[in-house]
């Protein structure tokens, strides 16, 4: 059976490392939005881009567990919301989802998003103070039910289904 391991997380909390890992461990097709998004369009987050690729590869992954290979998605996952849909647009694929969290203090984030600037700038993007508060105040961090993987809730009030959802947020993905 076929795995999409989703990792969730602030940046600098490792996520693409472990990404890199598990991808080598489980023959997995890895998909992170920054590896494209920069040598693409040389930015992250100009005019909605990244939810249009977040999108695609989406679709992408979905397209990969049909034929048997296992795949990380490597988005960061802020919201309960984004994880829900994909976890639930995973299992009606037929394959499992594990949840990869990988939580990190204030003094550990910045000096990793600071080492990852200073060491290998052209394979990431500057993060400003501003930038690492709003991340710390918006994301949605797992709880114990979640983390335990023991069903979906419901999608919002006014989507059909998840994969209604998952078409309206990231818009490419439909």
């Amino acid at each position: 059976m076929t795995t999409l391991f989703l990792m969730v997380g602030l940046p600098g909390a490792g996520k693409t490392t472990t990404a890199r890992r598990l991808a080598g461990e489980h023959g997995a097709l890895r998909l992170t939005a920054d590896d494209w998004l920069i040598p693409l369009f040389g930015m992250v987050e100009e005019d909605g881009k990244r939810d249009v690729l977040e999108g695609r590869m989406l679709w992408l992954a979905l397209e990969a567990l049909r034929l048997g290979t296992n795949v990380v998605v490597d988005y960061g996952c802020w919201s309960r919301d984004e994880r829900s849909a994909i976890r639930w647009l995973a299992e009606a694929e037929g394959a499992c989802f594990r949840m990869v969290y990988l939580s990190v203090d204030d003094e550990t984030q910045r000096r990793r998003i600071a080492h990852r600037w200073a060491t290998t700038p052209a394979e990431t993007y500057p993060l400003t103070e501003a930038d690492i508060l709003y991340g710390r105040a918006h994301f949605e961090e797992p709880d114990a039910v979640e983390l335990a993987a023991s069903g979906v809730a419901d999608p919002p009030v006014g989507w059909a289904d998840w994969r209604e959802w998952a078409a309206g947020r990231w818009p490419s993905f439909g």
